[in-house]
């Protein structure tokens, strides 16, 4: 019985290979990638300066855009195109060609950019050329680099994380079939009619300067083949709608607002009532913020609604235990120490999981199967009810974290390092939205602050984490709220930045919300915009410091807008 059982197994384990096999055999494109690899192997490991690994990436994305203005089509435009990045690791395992240049952060690998278009059409020459011509150069920058770096190791001091520049994976084979804008219900003329209906609401209020909405629904088929026998097919898909707005208030500060969605299909996106209704009330609160006080610098106690946090926690956290980051000196390393220590409220826990495609039925933008090095993205708990546990890791290790999580992200053209993929805080105490508020107004009253404040919307945001400047981050509201301790009725206010240093900020996080929310953005850093997911419930932090936002020294249009 037992071999029975074990030759059924082994039966399935080949009807699988074989699978993979003919699929993939059929895609012109994984076989053109896999024949220049071959080649170039051959020929570049007898250089002066043998190669060692190269891979390719080839980020195919076909997509179509609509974007209407106050009520008027102004785009309506479908797109196809395919971008390579090369990859290619001279030396060996142990010190290669991306390895850090001390002391030259112009010199990052990670942040250098080679935008290579190449045919959308499977044609094996005219491929075949292009993989060529970017193979040749990749390989003289690598050799170059290399050198540099031997140089550089030579007369720097000894380097205070030893482990080595690469490590082994198991190579995978995985193949999806290719996707087309036919497999989804998308018409594209019943969207340009209900973007056209959301931007007209913009069109009477004469206070708008620019009222726009905008879809971009992609298909993202990712292709990446290395020497080391690995192959990926993989297909993502994105469609996001933007409500955009923009005001200016008489003092010349400039008032933008929008109203976000995100689905991986236009099936996933709310009915259009909703949409509708959220363009009117956007057109509402921007003219309203036009007369709202301008608020002065602050330190107190505050609440982030559950879309706000998502983008805090992303801010003031997440980047700062990406581990190609940690490896670099020039990091302030803020948290690399602090494994297995207490660095949150112990009700919170921190995961990144690009496995899943919805949390609590919110759909996620950071989701994929393999990252940017071909490892199989894993499901990472960060933080254990407030304990520090783990790093978002690459096949870049380092001290005591020598294995990939699957965590190498790059936007096309640039090389991948640790990026986050769905960040969702979870709490062991749910607190509802007005308990919250009691909180709030319990701390501001120990405080003696005659006001705390809520954050209702951001745009995003941005923080350093060098050691040559403030290790600070920066969160940009767009909506922003004071609510009273004496109980009068909450007041919108305008022309504020929240900021602050990272252990600070985390140590005065005291609560959690029971409603988990969803910031489906594009996060910019070394390798480029990647999409990431942020998912977290509302956060009272008893402690909070704002400062004031810059602001346009313009006067506001003489004429009215038509």
């Amino acid at each position: 019985m037992k071999r029975k059982l074990i030759l059924m197994i082994l039966a399935v384990c080949m009807g699988l290979i074989c699978s993979y096999a003919q699929t993939a055999s059929q895609d012109e494109l994984l076989k053109i990638l896999k024949n220049e690899i071959d080649r170039g192997m051959t020929l570049y490991q007898k250089a002066d300066i043998p190669v060692y690994l190269i891979s390719y990436r080839v980020d195919e994305v076909e997509s179509y855009i609509i974007t209407t203005s106050f009520g008027t089509l102004t785009r309506s435009t479908p797109n196809k195109e395919r971008i390579l990045t090369v990859q290619i690791r001279v030396g060996d395992k142990e010190l290669d060609n991306f390895h850090e240049l001390r002391d030259d952060a112009s010199a990052y690998t990670g942040a250098r950019y080679t935008r290579i278009n190449i045919p959308v059409e499977n044609d094996p020459k005219a491929i075949s050329l292009a993989l060529w011509e970017a193979t040749e150069k990749e390989y003289r920058n690598a050799a170059a680099r290399y050198e540099k770096v031997k140089a550089n190791v030579a007369v720097k001091v000894e380097a205070e994380d030893k482990a080595p520049d690469y490590t082994d994976v198991t190579p995978v084979q995985y193949y999806e079939k290719p996707l087309k804008m036919s497999d989804f219900k998308f018409n594209v003329t019943d969207w340009e009619t209900r973007l056209k209906n959301y931007s007209a609401q913009f069109v009477e209020t004469k206070e708008i300067l620019d009222g726009k909405s905008t879809l971009r629904f992609s298909i993202e088929r990712k292709y990446f083949v290395n020497s080391e026998g690995t192959s990926i097919a993989q297909n993502n898909t994105y469609c996001h709608v933007f409500l955009s707005v923009m005001a200016q208030a008489d003092d010349g500060m400039e008032l933008p607002l929008s109203q976000s969605y995100f689905g991986h299909s236009p099936q996933d996106l709310p009915d259009n009532n909703t949409m509708m209704q959220d363009a009117q009330e956007v057109a509402k609160t921007v003219i309203a913020m036009k007369t709202a006080p301008v608020v002065d610098p602050y330190t107190g106690p505050a609440i982030l609604s559950n879309d706000a946090a998502g983008v805090f926690f992303h801010e003031i956290f997440g980047h700062r235990i990406e581990g190609s980051r940690l490896k670099q000196e020039t990091d302030g390393q803020t948290f690399k120490k602090k494994v297995s220590e207490v660095v949150l409220n112990k009700d919170f826990s921190v995961i990144f999981d690009p496995t899943i495609a919805t949390y609590k039925g919110i759909p996620l933008n950071g989701s994929f199967k393999y990252d940017d090095e071909g490892v199989k993205g894993e499901k990472v708990v960060i933080v254990d009810k407030g304990v520090l546990k783990n790093f978002l890791m690459t096949r870049t290790p380092i001290n005591d974290f020598p294995k990939s999580n699957g965590h190498a992200r790059a936007q096309s053209g640039f090389q991948p390092v640790s990026r986050q993929s769905n960040l969702i805080v979870e709490t062991e105490k749910p607190y509802t939205d007005a308990q919250l508020k009691e909180m709030l107004i319990e701390e501001a009253k120990k405080q003696d602050k005659e006001y705390g404040y809520f954050f209702a919307r951001v745009t995003g945001g941005f923080t350093m984490t060098g050691r040559f400047i403030p290790n600070s981050f920066n969160v940009t509201p767009l909506e922003v709220y004071r609510i009273f301790v004496d109980g009068r009725p909450d007041e919108l206010v305008r022309g504020v930045d929240l900021v602050g240093t990272p252990l600070a900020m985390f140590s005065q996080v005291e609560a959690a919300g029971d409603t988990p929310g969803n910031f489906a953005g594009t996060c910019g850093a070394e390798s480029g915009g990647v999409p990431a997911g942020c998912c977290s419930p509302a956060l009272f932090v008893k402690q909070i410091e704002m400062q004031k936002k810059d602001k346009s020294q313009n006067r506001p249009p003489i004429m009215e807008r038509p």
